[in-house]
C-alpha cells in the first residue's frame, strides 16, 4: 500500500502530462499489444469453435449423433476449467510472455491433431486436451491488460481484444466453407480434416511470435520512453490505490467472498448463451434453409460482422458513461429475447439473419462488459489473477452445459427450440443476479484527469 502511494506521488511529481502525451503513450501501447492479442484470440476462438463447421461433414463421415457432437464440443470446457487457475497462478511467477508461448504452441498442436479423430472416445479426449492446453489464455490476457490500462480505458480495450470472437466468425465461416468444399479429397484427406490443419497451425506460429512482441509489464517495455513508462505505471497505480481497501484480499479470502460466486454464476449463464451461438449457428442457418456448406460459411459472416460493430458501440457507450451494470443487463435481456425468437422465424432467411445479428451483437457484448466489471472489482488485489481465473474457470462450465443441453434436446426432439428457450431464461437470470449481487458502489473506477 505504501509502495503504491510512493509510486503515485513520484509519477505525479515527475511532470504534468499533456493530453497529447497521454494520447500518444496509450496509442503506442494499444498498437503494440492489441492487434497481436486480437489475432491470437481470433485463432483461439477459431480453434475452439471450428468443430461447429467440421461437424457438418464429420458427423456424417464418422457417424456421430448430435448428442455425441454436443458432449464433445462442450467437454473442451472441462479441461479448460480444471487447469485455468493453476495456469494463471503460474503466470504470476513466470510472466505473461512465457505463459502465452506455452499455451499457444500446445493448443495449436492439439487442434491440428483433431484431424486424426475416428471414434467418439478419441473425439472427447482430444477436445478435453484442447481445453487443458488453452486454459489460462483468456484470463491471462485480461490480467495482463490490467497492468497496462486503468479502469477508465479498459472497457474499450477489452472490446477491441474481444472483437476476436465475432471476427473469428466473420473469417471462420468462409475459411471453413472453403476447406470443407475445396480441400475435400486433397491428399486423401476429407474437408473437415483439412479444416483442423488450416486453423490449428497458425496458433503454433503465433506462439513463437509472443516472445518478440509482448513484455510482461510496462517497466520492461524498452519501446516506451522513460516518461511514457512513468505515465502508464502511474495511471495503473492510481487505479490500484483507488480500489485498495475492501478489495485488498488474499486468494483464500477471495474464495470466501460471495461476490466471486455471484460473478461466476452470472458468467456461467452468459457463456452458455455465447456458445449456443458459437457451436450452433451453422445448424441454425441450415434450419433456415441454407444447405450448401460454403453458403452456410458465407451467410455466417453477416451476424458475426454486425456483432463486431455492435460490441464496439455498446462498450464505447459504457466507457463514456463509466457505467457497466445496466449496459450488461440490457444487452442480456435483448440477447435472450432475440435468441428465443430464432426458432419462430426460421422459415424466413432474411428475418432469421436479422434476429441472429441482433442476438449475437447483444450476447457477444456481454464479455467485455462483464470483464470490465470483474477486473475493476479485483484490480490492485493480491489475488487478482487467481480470482479472475477462478471466475472464468467456474463460469466456463457454461460452455459445457450449452452444447450438451441443445445437443440432447435436438437428438431427442429433432429440434433445438426448447434448448434455446432454456438458454434464454438462464441469460435473463444471470443479468438479474449480477444487478442484485454486484452494486454499483462495488465497481470503483475513476475518470482520468
Amino acid at each position: 500500500m505504501n509502495n503504491i502511494r510512493h509510486d503515485v506521488r513520484s509519477v505525479q511529481g515527475f511532470a504534468d502530462f499533456s493530453d497529447n502525451e497521454v494520447s500518444r503513450a496509450y496509442s503506442k501501447v494499444t498498437w503494440r499489444l492489441i492487434p497481436f492479442l486480437f489475432i491470437c484470440y481470433v485463432v483461439a476462438y477459431l480453434d475452439r469453435t471450428s468443430i461447429s463447421f467440421a461437424q457438418m461433414q464429420m458427423q456424417q463421415s464418422l457417424g456421430f449423433s448430435d448428442a455425441v457432437y454436443g458432449l464433445g464440443a462442450g467437454i473442451f470446457f472441462v479441461g479448460y476449467s480444471l487447469f485455468e487457475v493453476p495456469s494463471n497462478l503460474l503466470m504470476q511467477r513466470i510472466g505473461a510472455r512465457k505463459t502465452l508461448i506455452r499455451i499457444m504452441v500446445l493448443w495449436g498442436l492439439v487442434s491440428t491433431a483433431m484431424m486424426f479423430v475416428t471414434t467418439p472416445i478419441m473425439f472427447y479426449i482430444m477436445r478435453f486436451l484442447l481445453g487443458v492446453f488453452e486454459a489460462g489464455f483468456f484470463p491471462g490476457v485480461i490480467y495482463f491488460l490490467t497492468k497496462w490500462y486503468p479502469g477508465a480505458r479498459r472497457g474499450r480495450v477489452l472490446a477491441l481484444f474481444m472483437l476476436g470472437m465475432p471476427i473469428s466468425g466473420v473469417l471462420g465461416g468462409p475459411i471453413a466453407g472453403w476447406a470443407l468444399s475445396s480441400l475435400n479429397g486433397v491428399s486423401g484427406l476429407e474437408g473437415w480434416q483439412w479444416l483442423f490443419i488450416v486453423e490449428g497451425l497458425p496458433a503454433v506460429a503465433l506462439g513463437f511470435m509472443v516472445y518478440l512482441i509482448l513484455d510482461d509489464e510496462p517497466s520492461k517495455a524498452k519501446w516506451l520512453s522513460e516518461r511514457e513508462r512513468m505515465l502508464i505505471i502511474g495511471n495503473v497505480n492510481a487505479d490500484r490505490l483507488n480500489n485498495n481497501g475492501d478489495h485488498a484480499h488474499s486468494m483464500l479470502q477471495a474464495l470466501r467472498n460471495p461476490r466471486v460466486y455471484i460473478l461466476s454464476l452470472a458468467y456461467f449463464t452468459f457463456i452458455s448463451s455465447i456458445y449456443a451461438i458459437g457451436f450452433w449457428l451453422p445448424a441454425m442457418l441450415k434450419n433456415a434453409g441454407v444447405t450448401n456448406v460454403f453458403s452456410i460459411g458465407m451467410y455466417s459472416m453477416i451476424p458475426f460482422g454486425i456483432s463486431a460493430l455492435g460490441m464496439v458501440l455498446i462498450c464505447r457507450s459504457s466507457d463514456k458513461r463509466l457505467e457497466r451494470r445496466w449496459h450488461l443487463a440490457i444487452s442480456a435481456f435483448v440477447g435472450a429475447i432475440t435468441l428465443s425468437l430464432i426458432p419462430a422465424v426460421h422459415l424466413n432467411l432474411t428475418v432469421s439473419l436479422l434476429v441472429m445479428a441482433i442476438s449475437t451483437s447483444a450476447i457477444y457484448s456481454l464479455l467485455p462488459l462483464f470483464w470490465s466489471i470483474s477486473s475493476a472489482y479485483f484490480v490492485g488485489t493480491a489475488a487478482a489473477a487467481g480470482s479472475i481465473a477462478f471466475i472464468n474457470s467456474l463460469g466456463l462450465t457454461g460452455g459445457l452445459a450449452s452444447p450438451v443441453i441443445i445437443g440432447w434436446v435436438k437428438s431427442t426432439t429433432g429440434s433445438m427450440s426448447n434448448g434455446l428457450y432454456a438458454i434464454s431464461l438462464m441469460l435473463i437470470a444471470g443479468a438479474i443476479l449480477l444487478l442484485i449481487g454486484i452494486p454499483a458502489s462495488a465497481i470503483r473506477e475513476r475518470r482520468e484527469k
